[in-house]
């Protein structure tokens, strides 16, 4: 008989407002306890995007309880739905264009994980010391690539690079991707916006996810953030999974 899965997470977050922004326009979830981690990176200015970004992550703070990952993909949908609608009216009311957030979202639910996205916030997994980005953006330059052109970031005009082409609160209809996958033990998930991401490499984030604590790994890819300029809000959210019922774990006899 296969073992059931028992996944312990340990997480930690950290959010910066960077070294040129006066406000920070980014929210994070970091909820372990509940298999709940997400990221907000909020545009728009003049107050309004520090309200996307929270209002968020208050929506998916509100998610109850899963009785399996497939009502906890559903559930969070729906608050993004419900987000969506907030924001655009809200954008309505303060009669501003236009009010938006980007969500990185990580869901987690007995042995199995679901990454739900929109916008250029992304996850990344470190799986037997590979590095791996699990979202795709949702901006100018990535719509080139998926022309079929190869291009560069040095090859996109730095408006294009920072346009995003969809976000929560931005439209009245949200179309939010999905990805699902099986959590193996050891598993490290990293959720950023790109003004952590704009500036740190993969093998950067890769070398401070194998140190094992998620706090020191979120403490060192924000300053790395910042001293390489710290030109927009800084968050990072950093997610470890252990598989307590691992048959090649050492066991340490209780009675020792």
């Amino acid at each position: 008989m296969t073992a059931p899965v028992l996944l312990q997470w340990t997480s930690a977050s950290r959010t910066d407002v960077g070294l040129v922004r006066e406000r920070n326009e980014d929210a994070v979830l970091d909820q372990p306890e509940r298999g709940l981690w997400a990221v907000a990176d909020g545009m728009g200015g003049h107050a309004v995007g520090d309200y996307a970004s929270r209002t968020v992550v208050e929506a998916l703070a509100s998610l109850p309880p899963p009785q399996n990952l497939e009502s906890y993909v559903a559930a969070a949908q729906q608050r993004l739905q419900i987000a969506n609608q907030q924001i655009q009216t809200e954008a309505a009311n303060r009669h501003v264009h236009r009010i938006g957030s980007t969500v990185a979202l990580l869901l987690a639910c007995q042995g199995g994980c679901a990454c739900l996205w929109a916008g250029d916030s992304r996850i990344y997994l470190l799986r037997d010391g590979q590095m791996r980005q699990l979202t795709r953006d949702h901006s100018q330059a990535e719509e080139l690539r998926a022309q079929g052109l190869a291009v560069t970031d040095d090859d996109v005009p730095q408006l294009a690079r920072n346009t995003i082409t969809r976000a929560v609160g931005a439209a009245a209809a949200l179309k939010i991707d999905e990805e699902t996958l099986a959590v193996h033990d050891g598993d490290v998930f990293l959720l950023c916006s790109d003004g952590l991401s704009n500036l740190v490499t993969p093998a950067d984030m890769a070398g401070a996810l194998m140190r094992g604590s998620c706090r020191v790994a979120v403490e060192t890819l924000v300053d790395l953030a910042l001293a390489r300029g710290g030109r927009d809000n800084i968050s990072a959210v950093v997610a470890r999974a252990e598989d307590l019922y691992n048959s090649d774990k050492t066991l340490l006899n209780p009675a020792l």
